[in-house]
């Protein structure tokens, strides 16, 4: 794995989304769910909403280093922001 440049952030990154996928399907197994409506006005799952989450956390990150010169921490907490909505809403 030498070619792929590991490293510890990009290792922990890659085994956190491993981690979530891993407990999700936990969740799914032992409480099933029924999809909701929310404010999107389509049903969506735990596993919709983790998929939303995911992406939007990286047009969030992505415009977080094309438009801001901060520290990507800030982006972080955005991208924690907005999966609480996320679950909460959609």
């Amino acid at each position: 794995m030498a070619w792929m440049a590991w490293t510890w952030p990009t290792a922990a990154f890659f085994g956190t989304i491993a981690l979530l996928l891993i407990v999700f399907t936990v969740l799914a197994i032992r409480y099933p769910e029924t999809p909701r409506v929310g404010i999107l006005r389509i049903e969506t799952t735990r596993g919709d909403r983790l998929f939303i989450t995911l992406l939007g956390s990286a047009f969030i990150n992505l415009a977080w280093l094309g438009l801001s010169g901060l520290p990507q921490w800030g982006a972080l907490i955005l991208c924690l922001v907005y999966a609480a909505a996320v679950f909460r809403w959609v």
